[in-house]
């Protein structure tokens, strides 16, 4: 046999996702996960419903339009609007996709070429970097370091070459649940417009800020033709099994990232794009309502981990928790990880993961709390047990 690896070399080394390994864990050991990114509950019946019926009335069940159906990009071009006064043409500045995750993978496979380099906040989602390598571009880290995870924006001009071709922003930041100021947002347009950059934005926690506020870059002067804005149905709605994500940007740029898009997974979630389409259009007291819930777990999830010991980063956004637990005497993210459903019953992911430069995140691990309030109190309670450990 051939001894070159059958694994893509630039692959190598990511291998099985921390979540899967993470989850498996959680299962064999009987532990509550706090590590994976869903929800234990589902979203809206009335939601789950419109579902259903699309099945049931045969709308969907077979292929729908390559860039999704009429009525999910008329829905989300009236979104954009209603909450950022951002006009999209759904015909031409729509496009729907598998999840956040495919629209992220063709923004990157279509916008980038072997030799480019990108500039994306770190820690980052573990797939910006398979995605950034199977491009055969070079992805270049700005870290968000302890205790604000704030953007150095002269760090970010410093690391701006001849061969930058984009900036991966991720606001709201999974995992710090750092929350881009306006003005922040402000000097990131202007050294795109000056560098003359293009910008992909995932904003799949929009709706989930609890301190200031969600505020798209594509807003700002300079930035709508420069820009490609990515968001999903699943962290809003709660259904993260439909898959249903989407991008808006301007006619080009939606062009460019359908043409790779539609060698991935072409359509998908035929029947789920009507249901989406109606969430949507839910009324402006689901999403607060949605907020104030997740702000409820929030509180409750960051107050139990203090009192357990850990050093808490309360995150303004996204549905999750930085911890740091040096305070317990730890100093290995990773390592305790592992431990962790043993020795107490809960899972986490370590941060570490999420880094280039694991050092930076060695002794950081992330909560999830976009679970039911009984099972945070169990699991805090079952947390408090680590100062007998």
């Amino acid at each position: 046999m051939s001894t070159r690896p059958l694994l893509n070399r630039s692959l190598a080394g990511m291998g099985t996702t921390i979540f899967a390994e993470m989850s498996a864990l959680a299962v064999a050991t009987g532990s509550i996960n706090l590590g994976q990114g869903f929800p234990d509950t589902d979203g809206p019946r009335e939601i789950a419903e419109a579902a259903a019926r699309a099945v049931l009335e045969g709308r969907g069940n077979q292929y729908p339009p390559g860039p999704g159906i009429p009525e999910l990009r008329q829905a989300i071009a009236e979104h954009q609007s209603r909450f950022y006064g951002l006009a999209y043409d759904p015909d031409t500045e729509v496009l729907v996709t598998a999840g956040a995750t495919e629209a992220l993978a063709a923004a990157l496979l279509a916008l980038l070429e072997p030799g480019d380099e990108v500039i994306a906040f770190e820690p980052f989602y573990d797939s910006y970097a398979a995605c950034i390598a199977l491009a055969g571009a070079k992805r270049v880290p700005l870290t968000l370091r302890q205790p604000n995870f704030r953007p150095d924006l002269d760090e970010l001009r410093a690391l701006i070459t001849p061969r930058t071709r984009l900036l991966l922003v991720n606001t709201p930041h999974n995992p710090t649940g750092t929350v881009l100021t306006p003005e922040e947002l402000a000097a990131i347009a202007e050294l795109a417009v000056e560098h003359d950059l293009l910008v992909i934005t995932d904003e799949v926690y929009e709706h989930l800020v609890f301190a200031g506020a969600h505020h798209p870059l594509a807003a700002l002067p300079g930035m709508r033709e420069r820009t490609v804005s990515i968001s999903s149905a699943g962290k809003t709605f709660s259904f993260t099994g439909w898959k249903v994500g989407w991008v808006t940007a301007s006619a080009a740029l939606v062009s460019a990232v359908r043409t790779a898009k539609q060698y991935l997974t072409y359509v998908s979630a035929g029947p789920f794009q009507y249901a989406v389409a109606e969430a949507l259009r839910l009324p402006d007291s689901y999403y607060a309502d949605f907020r104030a819930d997740l702000h409820r777990k929030r509180d409750l999830l960051a107050a139990g981990l203090g009192a357990a010991g850990f050093g808490v980063h309360e995150p303004q956004g996204t549905y999750f928790i930085t911890t740091d637990i040096t305070p317990l005497g730890e100093e290995d993210g990773l390592e305790f990880c592992r431990a962790l459903p043993e020795r107490c019953g809960v899972v986490a992911i370590p941060n570490a993961v999420f880094y280039d430069d694991a050092e930076a995140g060695r002794s950081l691990v992330r909560f999830a709390f976009c679970k039911r309030i009984s099972v945070i109190e169990e699991a805090v309670t079952r947390l408090h047990t680590l100062h007998a450990g």
